[in-house]
C-alpha cells in the first residue's frame, strides 16, 4: 500500500555499509531496510563533485528515494552586513548542488535574532531569502528551500516566522521539526492532538489547504529546558507524545516526508513508518 507519507533519516543511516559508503551507500542501504526518503546531511560544508552528484541522484531515481538536503548550520538571514555573503553561499552551494544531486527541498537554519524583535529581523531575513530564489530560478533550479522550525526561543525560526517567509516569498516553505517546536517554549507545551491541530489549522490557513499534502517534518525525540532545545533523544526516552501527533496528521489528511534525527536514526524511522501505517 501507498503511504501518504514517506519515511526515513538526516544524514546517513547509522547501518549504511563503508562499501559502498557515502550517500550512495546510504541510499541503497536505506531503501534496503524500508525507507524511502533520505536527507542528505551536508551540515558542515557543502563539499561535492558534479560527478558525486550526479551518482547520487541516479541511485535515488534507480531506488525510488526522495532526496533532500540539510543544508550548513552556518546560515544566518540576519547576518551582519559583511558576513551575510558567506551565509549566502553556503545556501546557494546547498541549492545547486542538491538540485543536481536529485533533491527536491534545500532545509537550513534560518538564524538568530541576536536579541532583536522578531519583526525587525523579519525585515532583514525576507529580502534576502527572496534574493535567494529569484536568483535560483533565473539559474533553472526549482528547489523548495525550507526554513526549519528551530528549537531554542532565541533563534529566527519560530512556527510563525516560518510560516511568515512562507508566505512572503514564494518557493518558500515550512520545514516543521515538531520535536523543535514541543521543545521551543520550554514548558513542555506543544505536545497534544489540540495543539498541533491548532498548529495544522494555521498553516492550511496561510499557505492553503493543499500545502499539507506535501509537508516536510522532522521528527525525535528530544530534551529541553526553560530556553528550549538541548539534545534529540530516542522517541522512547522523550515525552514527546508523537503517536498524538500522528493522530492530528491524519485528522487533516497530511503527506509529504518524515526525516527521523534521533540516536537511533533508522530504528525510530522504521518505528514511525509502521506507527504511520
Amino acid at each position: 500500500m501507498t503511504l501518504s507519507f514517506k519515511f526515513g533519516t538526516v544524514g546517513s543511516p547509522m547501518g549504511t555499509p563503508k562499501k559502498p559508503g557515502g550517500s550512495v551507500g546510504a541510499i541503497e542501504f536505506s531503501k534496503s531496510i524500508g525507507l524511502d526518503a533520505l536527507e542528505l546531511g551536508w551540515v558542515q560544508a557543502v563539499r561535492v563533485s558534479e560527478e558525486t552528484c550526479a551518482a547520487i541522484k541516479k541511485t535515488a531515481s534507480e531506488q525510488g528515494v526522495a532526496l533532500s538536503v540539510h543544508a550548513p548550520y552556518y546560515i544566518n538571514l540576519n547576518a551582519e552586513k559583511d558576513e551575510w555573503p558567506k551565509s549566502r553561499k553556503r545556501l546557494m552551494d546547498a541549492a545547486k548542488y542538491g538540485h543536481l544531486a536529485g533533491a527536491t527541498d534545500i532545509i537550513f537554519h534560518p538564524g538568530s535574532y541576536f536579541g532583536r524583535a522578531p519583526r525587525e529581523v523579519m525585515k532583514v531575513a525576507l529580502p534576502r531569502l527572496e534574493k535567494c530564489v529569484v536568483e535560483l530560478r533565473k539559474a533553472g533550479n526549482p528547489v523548495t528551500l525550507r526554513p526549519e522550525t528551530m528549537g531554542k526561543s532565541a533563534m529566527l525560526g519560530s512556527f510563525d516566522d516560518a510560516l511568515e517567509m512562507s508566505r512572503q516569498v514564494a518557493g518558500v516553505q515550512p520545514c516543521l521539526d515538531f520535536a523543535h517546536l514541543h521543545a521551543r517554549p520550554g514548558d513542555g507545551t506543544v505536545n497534544s492532538v489540540d495543539e498541533w491541530s491548532r498548529l495544522l489549522e494555521a498553516y492550511a490557513e496561510a499557505l492553503g489547504a493543499q500545502a499539507l499534502t506535501s509537508l516536510h517534518i522532522h521528527l525525535s525525540g528530544i530534551e529541553y529546558g526553560p530556553k528550549g532545545e538541548k539534545n534529540h533523544l530516542p522517541l522512547e526516552e522523550a515525552d514527546l507524545k508523537w503517536k498524538d501527533l500522528f493522530k492530528a496528521l491524519k485528522k487533516f489528511g497530511c503527506g509529504g516526508r518524515i526525516l527521523c534525527e534521533s540516536p537511533v536514526m533508522e530504528e525510530d524511522a522504521l518505528r514511525m513508518k509502521k506507527a504511520w501505517r
